[in-house]
């Protein structure tokens, strides 16, 4: 497993869907990959296209420079990686997270890994598994940038976009959770909508395009309300927050009259209301994140 060789080398723990198109992705580059996860058999179609399977997850970590782990989340990382055996086969050697956790669990495992001469990157993927090797793919990056400039080649080989947001290895975390938030608050106000609609009679087939127009208006809006919120101004020319409230009290009674869950509306008219009541009736939406954030 450790024959040394001029050809790019990693190692990726954890085949799941994710960790699988990692995997292959290497491979489709070139890329001398060893690959390893807990659950048998998950290695099916990897090995045929040139993967080595170890035994083990130590003799995984000591096959290459680089190991790369996607797993569910830092429990399952913390499993594997702090086993005694793999801690010392890891030393002097580059481990890069792309496993989904909070910014202080990148923080800790830094630390843990600066204390066993491990040398860490933590990282996030922005992409879904079908844009892994592609173009559209979108990986986020922190930690040493002198270490990440070292291995940015191998991880090319993963296709699209590598950002490195810095030093603070928390950081690709913090973006990964607030995109996320973006994302998972727009799908829970998507199927809510569904079923607004539906019990009025419209089919979500009916809605969609519809729904992509209201889709379509966010980004050019986002980096409007960016500017607004590092300024401070919270501008509500266009519409203030007192309109915004309105309509959501619509959409709470419309959705209460046909007994649909309306808690997390409530909830979003309540911090409008909050703001309202401080004062800051004629700003923009945006003004709520004070208000969440306690100030």
């Amino acid at each position: 497993m450790s024959v040394q060789t001029d050809q790019p080398s990693v190692t990726v723990l954890g085949l799941g869907p994710m960790g699988r198109a990692l995997a292959g992705a290497f491979l489709d580059a070139g890329v001398r990959t060893t690959v390893w996860n807990r659950t048998p058999g998950r290695d099916a179609g990897l090995t045929g296209r040139g993967a080595a399977v170890a035994a083990s997850p130590e003799e995984a970590v000591a096959a290459s420079p680089l190991t790369v782990v996607c797993v569910v989340n830092y429990d399952a990382s913390d499993a594997v990686l702090r086993q005694d055996a793999v801690t010392v086969a890891l030393k002097g050697r580059t481990v890069v997270n792309l496993s989904a956790d909070t910014p202080g669990r990148a923080r800790d495992t830094a630390e843990w890994a600066g204390r066993h001469g491990i040398r860490y990157l933590d990282g996030a993927i922005m992409t879904p598994t079908p844009a892994i090797g592609t173009d559209d793919a979108v990986f986020l990056h922190s930690g040493p940038e002198e270490l990440y400039r070292e291995h940015r080649p191998v991880l090319a080989a993963l296709g699209g976009s590598h950002t490195h947001l810095g030093e603070d290895i928390g950081r690709a975390a913090a973006y990964d959770v607030a995109l996320l938030d973006v994302f998972w608050t727009a799908m829970a106000g998507y199927t809510h909508a569904l079923a607004v609609a539906r019990a009025e009679g419209v089919t979500a087939t009916e809605l969609a395009p519809f729904a992509q127009g209201i889709a379509a208006i966010l980004p050019p809006l986002f980096t409007e309300f960016a500017a607004d919120t590092d300024a401070g101004t919270y501008s509500g020319e266009l519409n203030p927050i007192t309109s915004a409230a309105s309509t959501m009290a619509h959409i709470v009674h419309a959705s209460e009259a046909h007994g649909i869950d309306a808690s997390v509306m409530r909830v979003i008219e309540g911090q409008a209301r909050r703001v309202i009541a401080r004062g800051h009736g004629g700003d923009g939406f945006t003004r709520v994140a004070e208000v969440i954030a306690g100030r």
